[in-house]
Formats: C-alpha cells, sequence, structure tokens
C-alpha cells in the first residue's frame, strides 16, 4: 500500500534535507583538509598561489566525496528516521495504521534518485573535474613523470607478434613510458628479444625506444641509439589506458572499455568500476534498509545510542565488504559484476531480514 501524497512528500523533504547536510559537511571538511595539504605541498612550487590551490582543492573535493555518499545515504536516513521518532512523528503515523514500510517508501525512493542522479549527473562532473585537477597539478608543481606508485605493464599485439611493456612511470601526456623493459614474442608464441630502454614514445604505428639494449638467447647484445616496434595502438588509446577509471565520466566508460579491448588493453578495473557505478543505486537503498533497522525504536524505551552505533558498525561492515569485493573484482578472482552487485544485494537482503524481524516478528 503506498503512502499519502501529503505524509509521502514531508517524509521525504526530511530524508533530502539530512542527507544533503550530511553529505554538505563531509564536502566542506573534505575540501578543507586537502586545502591545508596542497597549501604545505604548495610551499616550495613556484607557480603555486593561494587562489590556484584553492581551485586545485576545489577539482579535487567532489571525486573524493562521491566516495562517501553511500555513508551520508546511511547516516542522513538514521538521522531522518530519529528525528521523526524524536518528535513522535512516526508514533501518530503507526497509530494512524501506518506500517514501517509504507513510511520508508520515501526514503527509499530518495535513494534512488540520489544513486541515479550521482552515476548520471554528480559522477561525470567529479570525473571531468578530477582530470582538470590533475592537468592543473602538474602545472603548479611541475611534475614532468606520473609517479603512481605502482609498475605499469602494457600488453599488445602487432604484425611481428607480441610484446609486453614494463615501465616505471609515464610522462603527463601518457604517450611516453620511462624505465622500459620490453619482452617481444614471435607468431607462435616463443621469446625472441629482451630490449631495456630509458623510454619509450608511441607514435602512429610504432613505438621509439631511446638509448636500447637488445638483449637475446642466441644473439650478442646490442645497442642502440633509436630502436622501433610496430604497434597497432594509437597515442589517444595510450592516453586513455593510463587515466585513472574514476576519472572516466559514466557516459564514456562503455566507450572508453571497448576501444581498450579492441587494442587489448586489460580493462579489468574500467569495467568494475562501470559495474560498481550501475551497483550504486541499490547500495544506496541498501543503506536506508540498514539505517531502519536501526533507528525505528521509540525514545521512550531508551537504548537509542546503542542502536546508533549498531547502524554505525553495519555500515562499517558494509563498506570493508565492498572493498574487499572490489580487490577480489579488481583481481579477476571474481567477475565485475559480482564484486559490484554483492555487498548492494546482501545489504539490502540482510536490512530487510532485520526489519522483518523488528516490524513482524
Amino acid at each position: 500500500m503506498l503512502l499519502g501524497r501529503t505524509l509521502g512528500f514531508y517524509f521525504a523533504r526530511q530524508f533530502i534535507k539530512t542527507i544533503f547536510i550530511v553529505f554538505a559537511t563531509v564536502f566542506a571538511l573534505v575540501y578543507t583538509l586537502d586545502f591545508v595539504e596542497l597549501m604545505r605541498r604548495a610551499g616550495d612550487a613556484e607557480n603555486a598561489t593561494a587562489g590556484l590551490v584553492a581551485q586545485l582543492a576545489l577539482f579535487r573535493t567532489p571525486a573524493i566525496a562521491e566516495q562517501v555518499m553511500p555513508f551520508a545515504v546511511l547516516f542522513g536516513s538514521m538521522a531522518a528516521l530519529l528525528q521523526l521518532s524524536r518528535k513522535l512523528e512516526l508514533v501518530v503515523a503507526r497509530a494512524a495504521g501506518i506500517s514501517a514500510w509504507q513510511f520508508l517508501q520515501p526514503g527509499f525512493l530518495v535513494a534512488l534518485l540520489i544513486g541515479v542522479g550521482s552515476v548520471t549527473i554528480y559522477n561525470p562532473v567529479s570525473a571531468s573535474l578530477k582530470q582538470q585537477a590533475a592537468n592543473l597539478e602538474t602545472s603548479i608543481f611541475s611534475r614532468t613523470t606520473q609517479t603512481s606508485g605502482k609498475t605499469i605493464w602494457l600488453r599488445q599485439r602487432s604484425q611481428d607478434g607480441h610484446a609486453i611493456f614494463r615501465a616505471d612511470g609515464s610522462r603527463t601526456d601518457a604517450a611516453s613510458l620511462v624505465g622500459v623493459t620490453v619482452y617481444t614474442f614471435d607468431m607462435d608464441g616463443s621469446f625472441t628479444h629482451r630490449i631495456e630502454s630509458r623510454e619509450a614514445t608511441l607514435h602512429e604505428g610504432f613505438w621509439e625506444l631511446r638509448n636500447a639494449r637488445v638483449l637475446s638467447a642466441t644473439e650478442e647484445p646490442e645497442s642502440h641509439e633509436r630502436y622501433l616496434i610496430a604497434s597497432h595502438l594509437q597515442p589517444s588509446q595510450l592516453r586513455q589506458s593510463f587515466i585513472a577509471p574514476d576519472s572516466v565520466p559514466f557516459w564514456d566508460l562503455r566507450e572508453t572499455i571497448e576501444r581498450m579491448d579492441r587494442a587489448a588493453i586489460n580493462t579489468t578495473a574500467y569495467k568494475l568500476h562501470y559495474d560498481i557505478l550501475l551497483a550504486r543505486p541499490l547500495l544506496f537503498i541498501a543503506m536506508v534498509f540498514v539505517a531502519a533497522s536501526v533507528s525505528l525504536r521509540f525514545f521512550r524505551f531508551g537504548g537509542v545510542a546503542m542502536m546508533v552505533l549498531g547502524g554505525v558498525a553495519a555500515g562499517f561492515m558494509l563498506y570493508v565488504a565492498t572493498e574487499l569485493m572490489a580487490e577480489l573484482g579488481a583481481s579477476g578472482i571474481i567477475s565485475s559484476v559480482v564484486a559490484a552487485w554483492f555487498p548492494a544485494v546482501v545489504g539490502s537482503l540482510l536490512g530487510t531480514l532485520a526489519l522483518l524481524y523488528q516490524e513482524d516478528g
């Protein structure tokens, strides 16, 4: 049975208001902390000014704040339900014959709309700002090489066979690799050469390796000032492959994945991020279920503080499960679909079970 329009709008406004307040508070806190940290880093940068640092922090904050959206929905829903319970509005609703499933309908609808909006509108904006932040950070701190803290691996196919690239980093334009070691194989998969070079630059149809040293099992090592390797990759594809998945807008992810698949570039992280975004509305609904399971106790019965603490613990456990499944999905142990949807589905089911136990015994 659906809730009345007037009461439904009232409850929906309460959910929207508290969720927005929680998210805005987190956003402001993240911005302040990031601004302070960037100002500390900017002490030795000649190009840094307070205005540029403030702009950089503003560009970086939406992507960071996006990661805490599920908790904004959880804590905002808990606050809305506790406030309604404290004012005895839920007591009156129950006395009028309205069940918990009915007055939670506005919360579920709000969570669904926020989830869809965060994926279709907020995510493209935050991803675009994150790319601008990366360019601005490069200009401020004069970085010439990206240092992600991880070795770059790249595999390609060409008319000469297969090649595996290992690099220590990439240039800011991401069309050049530094600290490169290349392992080449013929069409049958047999190893042919190992090539070491300080820098490899991708051009249209070939790689150019500078100061390369070529080693093989059957020939003496050779040194070349300039060494070429055929490639079907395009510089634009290489740049795209080194962009973090969360820097690609939602509407461009499918095209990016298809283009990288054609180039034989590993797309596991991008597929996982795409599936996580698709599962986000259900995850937000799961957060409302969790909030309801710990926030519907009447104040006069006491024990509200312990139930709120239980809600925080449940949210933390769901976060740990989400991160664990994401790691398993990124490593290829499980599929990206399972890794993305498992926390949302299980969270919704457990929240429903807890609510059924409380309301229907």
